[in-house]
């Protein structure tokens, strides 16, 4: 397979080739099956490409991108080329080339990573912080969640702040204790406390990490436009759409 089969594909399919060419390419493709399948993949990749790169700017990036790769893989050719729409610089890889082009920009799930934003917590600027709040926090701050759950435990025997039950929360969800951890954001959901929407937001990402999307895009969807992470919520919102 070489570069010249993809002029014939391409030649082919936008009606551009004599019709004693076309006879003959059709017979061709009878004949040779690794032609035929190479040609039907081609065909796949055709249509995504003329929907996929529509927009001006995309297809000035895909065809500096495609150039890159031809002048690395193939060779010049001293051979006239028929004349192509922008994005059919395309033919210039291989249909292998094509594929990968193809496979990347295909739309992947969101991932817990990207949106899990940890806070840095500052407990002991109170003044009557005791020994086991400050070693809370710097377990936390240190991302040592099962260092930190706890002590986080301790302090909640005497302090139930919606401060702490948050925190308690967070580390509860990064040591991957799903459940205790929905538990403590929905104690807080169904509150009034400022870390009401932090607690669905939280709720949110724990579906997100359990790949549970619909129930993430439900939770999403109560959180008020005021909130202040309302840029996360919705830039999550519109992958998962």
């Amino acid at each position: 397979m070489n570069e010249e089969h993809f002029l014939e594909f391409d030649e082919y399919l936008q009606g551009e080739m004599p019709d004693a060419d076309k006879l003959a390419f059709e017979e061709q493709l009878k004949q040779e099956p690794e032609l035929a399948m190479a040609f039907e993949t081609y065909k796949e990749l055709h249509l995504h490409l003329e929907n996929k790169f529509g927009k001006a700017d995309e297809l000035q990036a895909f065809k500096k991108n495609l150039k890159g790769i031809s002048k690395k893989h193939f060779k010049k050719s001293k051979s006239n080329v028929i004349g192509f729409k922008p994005w059919h610089y395309a033919v210039a890889a291989s249909v292998a080339v094509l594929l990968g082009i193809f496979i990347l920009n295909q739309k992947s799930d969101p991932v817990f990573e990207d949106y899990n934003q940890t806070e840095t917590v500052f407990f002991t600027e109170r003044g009557e912080a005791d020994d086991n709040l400050k070693l809370a926090q710097d377990a936390f701050n240190a991302k040592q969640y099962k260092k930190a759950i706890p002590l986080f435990e301790t302090i909640l025997k005497t302090d139930k702040s919606a401060e702490i039950q948050y925190f308690y929360g967070v580390s509860l969800l990064e040591d991957n204790r799903m459940l205790e951890a929905e538990a403590v954001f929905n104690e807080l959901k169904s509150g009034n406390s400022i870390y009401k929407n932090k607690a669905i937001w939280s709720l949110a990402l724990s579906k997100l990490k359990q790949k549970d999307y619909k129930s993430c895009q439900e939770l999403l969807l109560t959180i008020p436009e005021d909130y202040e992470g309302n840029d996360q919520v919705d830039a999550l919102l519109e992958e998962l759409d």
